[in-house]
């Protein structure tokens, strides 16, 4: 097997930067799908674009079938103009499910038809000076938030005649800032740290010129916060699935905040045994720092593909985020973690032979059959 000579840290925290800096809210990710494509592309990876604009590129191996693939999401929470106050500020929506909580004070950009504009989301009541002791007990809820835009609008006829429309999507600003000790704070890391992963991994793979046994698809969807995700752009025999997100920090969690974790469960159910003990033993085999976790209240796309009626092996695995769907945090060397086992994933052995036919006999899985018992 080649040697990887390292995970290229500079080249990850260049590429998250980047995408972090292209507005990609659910519905709006043909630009950060471009750039996907232009990376791609200075990679030698070939690739496909599916009719709504996710990504497959292919990693060619010795064999192209079955193949595995690595799937991470390019889109991101944001917002959509819902309507119109009187005194031309915006009612708003969630795209995506994210707290209101989150939301206010949020610098954005509004997309209209012709132009970008600037604002802040607020709370209705947003002033101490007038409400004083209403501005905590007030609701946490979208229902109570508006959007202040940075135009001379006092009305929503002028609102209207600036060129806002109902359906305008709003890009929240992610605000980033990478500290010098490797923490990395900003909106939007999930899931563009865990596609910052997936190109370090690849890039690593490339140098190498490593020979790869089975092709791997890198496949970058662009709804999964709105739960479609990896539905839409498996085609042909894929028989592995990894999905990459994050992993939450939080009492009673076990994500590893410096190192890869491995989900065993999430809200969707168990994950495939046989495909989530091979990426522990890769972990185990290559000293690699991670966790095992639960997870409740969360899904990837891994389950969208499940549920589109995909009969493939699935695992997650996942960057450390801290506040996840607010503003979040990770460190460089959780996505190093994650890098690192993703090359050793793409470069190992398919997990069984007889997954090469969808249907075909137990051949070498680790199946005992047993004899029933006497009933008589």
């Amino acid at each position: 097997m080649t040697k990887i000579n390292g995970i290229d840290k500079a080249f990850l925290n260049d590429a998250l930067k980047d995408l972090l800096a292209i507005p990609s809210p659910t519905g709006m990710t043909d630009d950060i799908v471009g750039y996907i494509c232009g990376h791609l592309s200075k990679l030698g990876i070939p690739y496909e674009l599916t009719r709504r604009g996710a990504v497959r590129g292919d990693l060619k191996g010795v064999k192209s079938s079955p193949d595995r693939a690595v799937v991470s999401h390019l889109d991101t929470l944001g917002a959509m103009v819902k309507g119109f106050y009187e005194n031309g500020r915006l009612q708003v929506v969630p795209i995506g499910s994210w707290s209101a909580r989150f939301a206010e004070g949020a610098r954005v950009t509004v997309y209209t038809d012709l132009k970008k504009i600037r604002g802040t989301l607020l709370p209705l009541k947003a002033s101490g000076h007038t409400y004083n002791e209403e501005i905590d007990t007030q609701p946490i809820d979208w229902t109570n938030l508006e959007l202040r835009l940075d135009e001379k609008i006092a009305s929503e006829a002028e609102a209207r005649a600036a060129g806002l429309n109902v359906g305008d999507i709003i890009a929240i600003d992610p605000a980033p800032e990478f500290t010098g000790n490797g923490f990395i704070c900003s909106r939007h890391l999930d899931d563009k740290a865990g596609v910052a992963a997936v190109l370090t991994a690849a890039k690593a793979i490339v140098d190498s010129e490593t020979i790869l046994p089975i092709d791997c698809y890198l496949l970058f969807t662009i709804s999964e916060e709105v739960g479609v995700g990896a539905s839409h752009v498996l085609h042909g025999d894929v028989a592995e699935l990894v999905s990459i997100d994050n992993g939450t920090i939080a009492p009673q969690q076990y994500t590893s905040e410096y190192g890869v974790t491995v989900a065993m469960q999430d809200s969707s159910g168990p994950f495939d045994r046989q495909l989530t003990r091979s990426l522990i033993h890769l972990c185990d085999d290559h000293d690699i720092i991670y966790s095992r976790d639960v997870f409740r209240y969360y899904r990837s796309d891994a389950a969208s593909a499940v549920e589109a009626g995909n009969d493939i092996r699935t695992a997650l695995l996942c960057f450390a985020l801290d506040s996840s769907h607010g503003y979040e945090r990770t460190h460089i060397d959780s996505l190093a973690a994650l890098s690192e086992l993703l090359v050793h994933y793409v470069m190992s052995n398919p997990l069984f032979h007889r997954d090469e036919e969808a249907l075909g006999s137990v051949g070498d899985l680790p199946i005992v059959n047993r004899e029933p018992k006497n009933q008589g």
